[in-house]
């Protein structure tokens, strides 16, 4: 198996192991006879994130037909560890995410288990924790050499059968010059890798020139535009010009934050329609009841699961009586909002890349 094969592998093995009942454990993994019963169980104290230490009853069995005792297991833990799966994974990430190192790492982990050190600079009215956590440097760094040795042993076949980049997002940065001059920088990023292909300085974005050299430059650094089936991006109409003119194949999905941002001033507009005729106190209520109903149905439409949910949340919005407007503008982008639901362009991301 290839490296995503066996990523979406051991995600469906944790959810498997999530989703077993009692029946399922009264079958012995030795010999999968059911002649067995309960035998005793005992405590075990992981530190969870947001939870603290709590105590996780394990229950033990005994199968007849082979003599063979076993222990139920559960997709959150880890087994002989004090801590549970998701500190080993929020430490590997923070380490290589943040580029921090193993102390520090360390230190940051313990003051959220455990409610002590740096948490107290951030809320120094919090009262001494009842436990202190004892997560040491030298730990994470077991769980990386762990973690290390695992990807190791897997590098052999690990990009088999994987194919050119199929999804990615693109974005602009503009940037102030001497002389009062203003410069965008454009970049291409595969949505499921994260690799980020040579951006271009160009003067706008409204055409389709930039896009094109934009695209252009990423093919003769590897990526395949015959393969690419969607991108994430923002309004950019030089974008779509380029989409429509040169890779007529390939789906828009609108960028939900940019989408959200274009809709604040209407969102507002109807807040203030509202409170038309009102004063004080009661003129904010009506903006803050506005506000509070047109953004849940717009969260409905946006981050809907299927299409029939967005065009029954669509529906609803249009029959608003301050929804109109904000109900054509979403109608009019429903189908790239949405792209993403659909299998062929699986991995397809949300949002634009992030600017560092």
């Amino acid at each position: 198996m290839n490296i995503v094969e066996r990523g979406r592998a051991h995600l469906q093995s944790l959810i498997a192991l999530a989703k077993r009942t009692v029946w399922d454990w009264k079958q012995c993994p030795n010999c999968g006879s059911r002649w067995t019963s309960c035998w005793g169980s005992y405590q075990r104290y992981p530190w969870f994130l947001g939870q603290g230490r709590r105590a996780v009853r394990i229950q033990r069995h005994m199968c007849y037909q082979c003599g063979h005792a076993y222990s139920e297991q559960s997709a959150l833990l880890v087994r002989r560890s004090w801590y549970a799966r998701e500190v080993h994974r929020c430490a590997i990430d923070h380490w290589q995410h943040l580029g921090t190192s193993q102390r520090r790492t360390a230190e940051v982990l313990r003051s959220w288990l455990g409610l002590q050190e740096r948490w107290q600079l951030w809320r120094p009215l919090e009262a001494e924790p009842a436990e202190r956590c004892y997560l040491s440097a030298s730990t994470v760094q077991r769980w990386l050499d762990g973690a290390g040795q695992t990807a190791q042993a897997s590098v052999d076949g690990q990009l088999s059968g994987i194919g050119h980049a199929q999804v990615v997002g693109t974005d602009g940065l503009w940037a102030k010059l001497k002389g009062r001059g203003q410069r965008v920088v454009l970049l291409v990023v595969e949505s499921i890798s994260g690799l980020v292909y040579p951006p271009i300085v160009a003067q706008g974005e409204e055409s389709a020139g930039p896009w094109q050299r934009l695209f252009g430059q990423a093919q003769r650094a590897g990526l395949d535009l015959m393969a690419v089936r969607g991108v994430t991006s923002d309004g950019a109409q030089g974008l779509l010009a380029y989409l429509r003119r040169g890779l007529t194949w390939v789906q828009q999905q609108r960028c939900v934050w940019h989408l959200w941002r274009n809709l604040g001033r209407e969102l507002a507009h109807a807040a203030n329609q509202a409170a038309l005729g009102l004063n004080g106190e009661a003129a904010e209520q009506a903006r803050q009841q506005a506000r509070t109903e047109l953004g849940e149905l717009i969260h409905r439409i946006i981050d809907a699961q299927s299409y029939e949910q967005a065009e029954a949340a669509l529906a609803t919005l249009l029959g608003h009586p301050l929804g109109a407007t904000i109900g054509q503008l979403l109608n009019q982008q429903l189908d790239r909002v949405l792209v993403h639901l659909l299998d062929y362009y699986r991995g397809l991301q949300r949002v634009t890349p992030e600017w560092p």
